[in-house]
């Protein structure tokens, strides 16, 4: 029996994200929108794409959720896109009801399904979602983590001219303006970042990473980056689906780690067969304490106005 995933929004990241996955032959695939003819035509076109890329999945698409039924795993990336001087946070009620339909009938139909979420705000998507679904924590995560490190780990290349497959770097928090980059562990094939530039530099990166995505806005002007969010969104499905176990930085619901609370903030998890496996708690210094517990505070003030809607 193959794999299933849903993915819900037929956007550019949902798209890519169904693209990905059929590419790699990870499951087949059922895509999702309120768009009459928007999900079904790009499946088609998708699945006309097997014979020439050699991928062999079915890719179908839908306006409503019954073919969605048993899901192994159902991405959500419906909801507005963020446009130029919008800030993630500014989609927040908007995207609450996106993402509160959106879980309520994928449950309905895929009760044993993983979640992940990458529409935004996302930590405060990733709540929704949880409150929602009534799943237990392993099995509702958020797409951030990887996408913010993939970013940092881009700007480090290019600014040292190396491949970026020789940088290791690791952020955590929230996904948005606080989210914390420690530069303490970035490397460069184990070679210390801070061995390699001046700290004018490393803060110029990091404050380009925590920019990351409006840098692209800004650029796009109608909307927001989607080729990269997707590539992070399918690394945790393939993770999850291959029982890989790969460390990731994923938005998840602590519960004491990091002096946090019943919130989902962005640390380095593993992801296996049943989702959130393991949390992994790094020691941080105090100022790495103090920026990450700011940026969960920054989190905890859009869920805050979501409990009032629940």
């Amino acid at each position: 029996m193959r794999k299933k995933v849903t993915v819900i929004g037929a956007g550019n990241v949902g798209a890519n994200c169904a693209l990905r996955i059929a590419e790699k032959e990870l499951a087949d695939v059922v895509v999702v929108d309120i768009v009459e003819g928007v999900p079904q035509g790009k499946a088609l076109d998708l699945l006309q794409s097997g014979p020439v890329q050699g991928y062999d999945v079915m890719l179908t698409g839908a306006n409503d959720y019954e073919p969605t039924a048993n899901s192994d795993i159902v991405v959500i990336t419906a909801g507005l896109p963020r446009k130029p001087g919008m800030s993630r946070d500014d989609l927040l009620m908007a995207n609450y009801e996106v993402v509160k339909t959106a879980t309520e009938q994928a449950v309905k139909y895929s009760p044993n399904a993983m979640l992940v979420l990458v529409t935004n705000p996302l930590d405060a998507m990733c709540q929704t979602a949880y409150w929602v679904s009534k799943f237990s924590k392993n099995r509702v995560m958020g797409m951030a983590g990887i996408l913010d490190t993939a970013r940092f780990r881009t700007f480090i290349a290019q600014e040292l001219q190396v491949s970026a497959q020789s940088v290791t770097a690791l952020v955590l928090g929230g996904h948005g303006d606080t989210m914390v980059p420690l530069v303490r562990l970035a490397s460069v094939s184990g070679i210390p970042l801070t061995e390699l530039l001046d700290q004018a530099a490393i803060d110029r990166l990091v404050d380009r990473a925590r920019n990351g995505g409006a840098e692209i806005v800004k650029y796009l002007k109608t909307g927001s980056a989607y080729y990269a969010p997707s590539a992070a969104t399918v690394e945790m499905v393939e993770s999850i689906l291959k029982d890989q176990k790969k460390v990731l930085p994923c938005a998840v619901y602590l519960e004491g780690e990091y002096g946090i609370r019943d919130l989902f903030v962005g640390v380095p998890v593993k992801l296996g067969a049943m989702g959130v496996e393991k949390v992994y708690e790094i020691k941080l210094t105090d100022d790495e304490l103090a920026a990450l517990h700011k940026s969960a505070k920054a989190v905890q003030e859009l869920v805050d106005i979501i409990k009032t809607k629940m």
